[in-house]
């Protein structure tokens, strides 16, 4: 499937921002919030080092784009994410009214965007976010896959 420049150029960025989610032993997610052709917000997964269950990507995401367009509805806003949202991230990105989503990778356990669950397109909401899939999809899974891979190999009890 082919995908659009921008997209692919948006998505390139969010991967750095996953690859540095992976440096600093978070799991490896990244994401990118553009308005207009303008960057407005880059960021990766922070769980560990904040030490907060809510410190994703995207809710890290939305934060920053809120306070750089000093509004709390991010309408014009696309997000461009390596790995699909969970149910808390896609909760939110409805609520933020987020134009558009782009999606690296599927999660096949726990993705909310319609890959088990279909939150950003529920019809009883009163906002809707259309999604793209598939953008970068190897190199997003890839990077997951590795992550993982290393992680499961570690003795019981090393997290870290």
């Amino acid at each position: 499937m082919r995908h659009d420049e921008n997209d692919l150029q948006w998505m390139h960025l969010a991967l750095e921002e996953a690859r540095r989610a992976r440096a600093e032993e978070e799991i490896p997610v990244g994401a990118v919030f553009v308005r207009d052709g303008e960057l407005v917000a880059r960021v990766r997964n922070n769980c560990e080092r904040l030490r907060d269950p809510t410190a994703h990507a995207e809710m890290l995401g939305i934060r920053r784009a809120c306070e750089t367009l000093v509004t709390q509805r991010l309408t014009g806003v696309e997000v461009f994410v390596t790995k699909e949202p969970c149910a808390m991230c896609a909760g939110a990105l409805v609520h933020a009214r987020i134009a558009r989503l782009i999606v690296g990778a599927r999660d096949e356990k726990a993705g909310a965007c319609g890959t088990v669950l279909r939150i950003i397109a529920h019809e009883r909401l009163n906002h809707r976010v259309p999604v793209t899939f598939g953008v970068l999809e190897e190199e997003c899974s890839r990077l997951l896959r590795d992550f993982f891979r290393v992680r499961r190999n570690r003795p019981e009890g090393n997290t870290r």
